[in-house]
């Protein structure tokens, strides 16, 4: 799918059964090419996501000399060059829509001998990149943006980095991520102190490669210097990708869906124990371990939910996933609160508003406020919905519109193909009555 033309339209459908595979977990993708790459030897990883945002991590480290090979349609072999062993791009390394590949990247390419300049698509190039240029500073690294603290970011290598202790204002994987990842390359130690839980992805998989990395509560630390051993990376089932299918099936009457082999790490659960509390007929089976991550079949049955008042706590673990979560509030009986959500305003858009006016013109009442939104639950007529390009937006329309009485269109959806490559498929095989316009 290509182009900003590209439409979904779905159709009421009956019960969606089945079992089916979602697509890699995206953070854990990302993170295996960075980290594989950084490592002596060779890692191999399976299950890895071939979406534009992991590919365009791939495309960047192998602009600077990291060698990636297909060994299965899942399956990649990185051959690893050392901590030092990068070499400065030949040209601006395009990361499509990827904040996750910017961000890391910042912090990894602060500790190298060269220059190097991201940049990114529209939407990437209006994101805040201050929350990790300003950190990396203090640390020693001079990364040049806009005026408005924007890509393109041109990051300046053989500076020498120094450790740091940092105490985070709002809890964000993404900024500790980059500023652990810059520790690796630092004088003395780095500390990451949060003001609450985040996703801890980083911290698990640095110490899969034999690093280090102390944690205690909401405290992190990495010192300079550590070197990284390949290993094997079996990548879960993403559980962002698998918000879709779940709310669909938990909303379409008489629904009956197994999702094998998702990831259901703690610092990112947070989706399931907001569905619980809406009374979501939900179980996690087969509960084991895929390398350092925990992973589970989550079985979905349909049923009625129940509108809640999010508890703040929660909202940081379920940040990427509250547009299938305000679906899900959209069919219950009641009203859903959230608060303390402002992140989700800069995003890929603003989820906020742009889940607020898709609400509306399908005929949910909604109220929005700067950190949250207030969902009225009850009845879906359908409509037509612009997902600004955002491909979670555009997703969490198309499980809505299983229920929705007129069908609902979804316009902009090409941004889909960033994190679930065949979703019309997938969907289309449980059941889901969606179909692509031209």
């Amino acid at each position: 799918m290509s182009g900003s033309s590209v439409s979904f339209r779905v159709q009421p459908s009956g019960p969606l059964r089945g079992e089916l595979r979602v697509p890699g977990d995206k953070s854990i993708s990302h993170r295996s090419v960075m980290l594989g790459a950084l490592a002596d030897g060779v890692t191999e990883v399976e299950g890895f996501l071939q979406g534009e945002d992991c590919l365009a991590t791939r495309k960047a480290f192998e602009a600077m000399g990291v060698v990636c090979e297909d060994t299965s349609p899942t399956g990649m072999r990185i051959h690893g060059v050392g901590l030092h062993g990068l070499r400065a791009p030949a040209a601006p390394l395009d990361l499509g829509n990827s904040g996750t590949s910017m961000r890391l990247m910042s912090g990894l390419l602060a500790g190298q001998a060269f220059d190097a300049t991201l940049t990114g698509d529209a939407s990437l190039s209006r994101r805040p990149m201050r929350r990790i240029t300003e950190p990396l500073g203090r640390m020693g690294a001079r990364i040049e943006s806009t005026g408005a603290g924007t890509a393109p970011l041109t990051v300046h290598g053989g500076l020498g980095l120094h450790g740091a202790s940092f105490d985070l204002t709002v809890a964000s994987a993404q900024v500790k991520s980059a500023l652990l990842l810059a520790g690796l390359y630092a004088e003395g130690v780095t500390v990451v102190n949060e003001p609450g839980i985040s996703r801890d992805h980083t911290e698990r998989m640095l110490a899969s490669f034999g690093v280090e990395v102390p944690v205690s509560g909401l405290r992190c630390q990495v010192a300079g210097g550590q070197r990284l051993t390949a290993t094997a990376i079996d990548v879960p089932a993403d559980l962002s990708s698998a918000a879709f299918p779940i709310v669909a099936a938990l909303i379409a009457q008489g629904s009956d869906v197994l999702l094998p082999g998702v990831g259901v790490n703690p610092s990112r659960a947070g989706v399931l124990k907001i569905l619980e509390m809406m009374g979501a007929q939900l179980s996690l089976l087969n509960v084991r371990a895929a390398g350092a991550e925990p992973i589970a079949d989550l079985h979905i049955v349909a049923g009625p939910l129940q509108g809640v008042d999010v508890p703040p706590a929660l909202v940081p673990l379920a940040i990427d996933e509250f547009p299938a979560l305000l679906v899900a509030a959209a069919v219950a009986k009641g009203t859903t609160r959230i608060t303390g959500a402002a992140e989700l305003r800069v995003k890929e858009s603003d989820r906020i508003a742009a889940m607020a006016r898709g609400l509306e013109a399908v005929g949910v009442q909604v109220e929005e406020a700067e950190d949250g939104i207030t969902v009225h639950g009850g009845g879906v007529r359908g409509g037509v919905v612009d997902s600004l390009g955002d491909h979670r937006i555009a997703m969490s329309f198309a499980a809505l519109g299983a229920v929705a009485a007129d069908g609902i269109e979804i316009r902009d959806v090409a941004n889909v193909q960033t994190s679930f490559p065949g979703f019309i498929d997938a969907m289309s095989g449980l059941g889901l009555n969606i179909e692509q316009l031209p």
